[in-house]
């Protein structure tokens, strides 16, 4: 295949609206079981960072190996972007979502009873790229709008996304507080499980009208890379910020059991709960975007993340004595990143749909996928920071990422 083949296939309108089983537009009970469904999903590929504390010891894996938990899912997901949920432009998607979500409820009963820390990682690997599915039940949502509504849908769908991730690292702390790490898992492969009757019974049928093959799919994801410098540059940047917040998330579960703060799960899932609180800035964000305050705005999320991580060494070199004030800086620094982080994906994902309309979903996918091989990446370093140098080690490669995503888009092209 030559490069005007890519450049084809790339710019070609695989998205096209086909017509669903039944013929209606969707009703406000579907919307909602779209955006339970995605929530529910997405629990599995955020959870694992606050169970490292429990699942590593008790798999007899090292402290620099800890990481390796988060990272398996996250990377596994990025797989499933990259080369699952392109066949959602070949194959019928209902069947598609069904098969993956029977894979993910498997995956993660196997997990449940995972007896070493090499099965494990496999398995969640295998959990993650199935996990991808939530990248293909939002198209099938998209489709079943009425004309012009399509925007709203989206965003009645990818809200409980946010709201998946911002329930997922507390959910588990205290299902694992309760009944242990392992019950997370059953747990949620019950409720895969249960998606999968639901929707195998409301789901429409929305067959693809494209005609290109598997590997021409996959080679117009180059292209598309190749063709826009915005989404290099962005995805790059999201990719450090996702590291950088993976990092994070990853090893302060560790350093919250230690004193002076010796929190128990029940103690780290309200503290991830108060952290997730900087979500609610991702409007704010979205508005100065749409006012042409894209760089400024990027600039400043890229300075609140390293800000945040300074705050975090400094709360975490409390050794005795009082836990509040240290415990309040920490809360206030995991605050301080979550805005950070939600604010540079909410004006990244903005400039990258801007690009090319037609091929909206696999910009999206790649957008997607890159920064989650970030956050991958940061899950690994975390535990190696950890076992080298303690909390500074990991606030300080944290840094590390924050500082470089603020130099490439300081020295980037305009928005």
């Amino acid at each position: 295949m030559n490069g005007t083949d890519n450049a084809r296939i790339a710019t070609a309108d695989f998205a096209e609206r086909p017509q669903h089983a039944g013929g209606g537009a969707i009703t406000r009970s579907q919307t909602l079981l779209f955006a339970a469904s995605v929530g529910i999903i997405v629990t599995n590929l955020f959870a694992p960072q606050t169970l490292v504390g429990l699942i590593g010891p008790s798999l007899g894996a090292a402290a620099s190996e800890s990481g390796l938990v988060s990272m398996a899912t996250l990377l596994g997901y990025a797989a499933g972007l990259f080369f699952l949920v392109p066949l959602s432009d070949l194959v019928e998607n209902r069947v598609m979502v069904l098969r993956m979500l029977c894979a993910a409820a498997l995956a993660a009963a196997v997990a449940s009873f995972a007896p070493s820390a090499a099965s494990l990682l496999a398995v969640l690997f295998v959990l993650g790229a199935a996990c991808s599915c939530i990248q293909v039940l939002v198209p099938v949502a998209a489709s079943m709008a009425p004309p012009g509504q399509d925007g709203r849908v989206i965003g009645d769908v990818m809200s409980g996304l946010m709201i998946g991730i911002l329930l997922s690292r507390p959910i588990a702390s205290l299902v694992a507080d309760a009944f242990g790490w392992r019950a997370f898992y059953g747990i949620s492969a019950a409720a895969l499980a249960l998606l999968a009757i639901l929707l195998g019974l409301t789901l429409p049928r929305r067959r693809p009208l494209a005609h290109a093959s598997y590997v021409g799919l996959i080679a117009s994801l180059v292209g598309l890379l190749g063709q826009e410098p915005m989404l290099r540059r962005r995805a790059f940047t999201a990719s450090l910020v996702m590291a950088a917040f993976s990092v994070f998330w990853t090893a302060v579960a560790l350093r919250l059991s230690a004193p002076p703060f010796d929190l128990g799960q029940k103690g780290i899932a309200l503290f991830a709960l108060v952290g997730a609180g900087g979500a609610a800035a991702t409007p704010i964000f979205g508005r100065a975007g749409d006012r042409g305050f894209t760089r400024p705005a990027t600039i400043l999320c890229h300075l609140a993340l390293i800000a945040a991580l300074g705050l975090a060494a400094w709360a975490g070199a409390a050794k005795a004595g009082g836990a509040w004030l240290p415990l309040i800086l920490m809360g206030l620094s995991a605050v301080l990143l979550d805005i950070g982080v939600t604010g540079d994906q909410t004006l990244g994902r903005r400039a990258v749909n801007l690009l090319q309309p037609k091929a909206r979903g696999r910009i999206n996918g790649l957008f997607v996928g890159i920064f989650f091989i970030g956050g991958a990446v940061g899950s690994l370093l975390a535990g190696i920071a950890w076992a080298w140098g303690g909390w500074n080690a990991v606030c300080a490669a944290g840094a590390v990422f924050g500082f470089t995503a603020l130099v490439v888009d300081m020295v980037g092209g305009p928005e």
